[in-house]
């Protein structure tokens, strides 16, 4: 092994066991990802609490993730300008102090300025902990390494509403920023203690990209807000969302020519030029574009439509990020000893095309373990699917590129999962309209068959509730009917138009299977 080639060094002398920093890095991590979406379930406590208006108390939810796609990309320009260390400890530093502001923030607006703190301190913790991960593990054992890292990112996002609904139930919404202090304070040091910079990360001159930082701050920032707010102002319909496409597209665009054209850029877009490395950021966009959007889709169809409560939906979601968790390190320790990481990368993507193809198929008389079961092998899908890809994704990046990398990554990940969540619940409320009309079309008090469920549902009127026996009564127990059956028929068009996103995947694992012997030049 040559240990002057950044790509077969396995770690700087003196490493601390390579366990003890895994859990060091995945603390901030599980809380960082988490923390974005454990407040949602709590937004309606919040905002009778400061007394604050439904739009007004939405933005605690975009400023966190503004800011926090704003950092992501970065995170490795800036941690080798102050250090790798040393930028994390601030990082948890700050995200600590930022909850506790959370936390006891007396204003609506206070609350929305800690969360914009927040979120610029906790984007630098996932691509941070995953180059950490990827240096302190040999690489024959990034499998493994990612892995780890890959239980949190999966576990986290599911745990997160099940923890708030429960903390806001039987405290109140301030403790769910409070939870972050002591582990904050035990990443801190335990961060302290283990992690050590690596040689090539030795502080040099600052050279700041001032153009492209602006252009992306402006770029990434436009576009979260478009995804977040989009459907709740109706789309292109709306000017506010139309400006800010229009700026979010020509920023991005100049910041691409910016970056490619100057000498030190904030973000080396030149480690596209990697096959591996482009074709495992599409397929990870587009996979968490098709998780996020069942994820937000599940709790919806339970409790709209099946009226499970908040607990129940989270308790469908949890044995599916139980499979995901008890699935990676297996999959890590197959990939250790030899198995081709396209092997599971497939399989992982035609399970979780068959299991969310399942999904399309529920109905009003599903019941717990109908909806739980594909929920559980597209948990499966989804570890065989995240530990493979992001190890062949990162084959063939230098070290030194590593941090700008995971940023990237990083960055594009959380993308899929905004563009999934946005075009899910937009065709949703699409879908639903459409259904709608149509079923309206053919409820007909001429109809014969209507007429004698109307005679039934009167009859039942008139023993249960006589004071709306009455044909208003009857129209609107109907109606209520065909809005549920129209919605029923939306979340199925939703799933099986997912199924089949992840299903055009599959053949990219040839594609993989091309790229992975491509070396990349130590300095793209």
């Amino acid at each position: 092994m040559d240990p002057s080639n950044p790509q077969t060094h396995e770690g700087p002398p003196g490493q601390p066991n390579k366990w003890l920093v895994a859990a060091t890095v995945m603390l901030p991590v599980f809380i960082e990802v988490m923390d974005a979406s454990v407040v949602n379930v709590s937004l309606p406590h919040i905002q009778g609490s400061l007394n604050a208006g439904l739009d007004e108390v939405t933005w605690v939810l975009t400023s966190y993730l503004v800011s926090n796609a704003i950092i992501i990309p970065i995170t490795g320009w800036l941690a080798g300008i102050f250090g790798r260390k040393r930028y994390l400890m601030f990082s948890l530093a700050l995200f600590t102090f930022s909850s506790l502001v959370c936390g006891s923030a007396p204003t609506l607006e206070l609350l929305v300025v800690a969360r914009v703190i927040q979120g610029l301190a906790g984007g630098a913790l996932q691509p941070l902990s995953q180059a950490i991960l990827l240096e302190t593990f040999p690489t024959a054992e990034h499998g493994m390494a990612m892995a780890v890292f890959g239980m949190g990112v999966v576990m986290a996002p599911i745990t997160g509403p099940v923890v708030g609904g429960w903390i806001t139930d039987h405290w109140s919404w301030r403790e769910i920023f409070y939870i972050n202090l002591p582990v904050g304070l035990l990443a801190m040091t335990m961060t302290l203690a283990t992690v050590r910079d690596p040689a090539y990360l030795r502080k040099g001159p600052i050279r700041v990209d001032k153009w492209g930082l602006f252009l992306l701050c402006v770029g990434i920032g436009c576009l979260q807000i478009v995804l977040d707010k989009g459907e709740r102002e109706d789309w292109f319909e709306s000017d506010y969302i139309v400006t800010l496409s229009l700026i979010s597209i020509v920023a991005l665009l100049l910041f691409v020519l910016v970056e490619l054209r100057t000498e030190h850029p904030v973000v080396n877009l030149r480690v596209f030029l990697d096959r591996s490395f482009s074709a495992g950021n599409t397929i990870m966009f587009l996979g968490f574009f098709s998780l996020f959007g069942t994820l937000v889709l599940l709790p919806l169809y339970l409790q709209k439509l099946m009226g499970y409560t908040a607990l129940w939906a989270g308790l469908v979601l949890g044995p599916g990020g139980l499979a995901s968790f008890a699935v990676m390190p297996i999959v890590g320790t197959l990939m250790r000893r030899g198995v081709a990481p396209r092997i599971f990368l497939g399989l992982g993507l035609v399970i979780c095309t068959i299991s969310i193809r399942l999904m399309s198929q529920f109905n009003l008389e599903a019941g717990f373990w109908e909806v739980s079961m594909p929920r559980i092998f597209l948990g499966f899908g989804m570890g065989m699917f995240f530990v493979p890809l992001t190890t062949a994704t990162f084959a063939h990046i230098p070290k030194p590129q590593m941090g700008n990398a995971t940023g990237i990554y990083n960055l594009l990940r959380n993308l899929g999962g905004s563009f999934g969540v946005a075009f899910s619940t937009t065709m949703l409320t699409q879908r639903t309209q459409v259904h709608q009309n149509f079923l309206v079309e053919h409820v007909t008090s001429y109809d014969p068959e209507f007429q004698v469920r109307a005679l039934q549902i009167m009859e039942w009127l008139r023993m249960n509730r006589p004071e709306l026996a009455d044909w208003k009564g009857v129209l609107a127990i109907v109606y209520r009917e065909v809005e549920r059956q129209a919605s029923m028929m939306a979340f199925n068009d939703v799933f099986w138009t997912l199924s089949l996103v992840v299903g055009a995947l599959v053949p990219t694992v040839l594609i993989f299977r091309a790229a992975t012997g491509q070396k990349m030049d130590e300095n793209p």
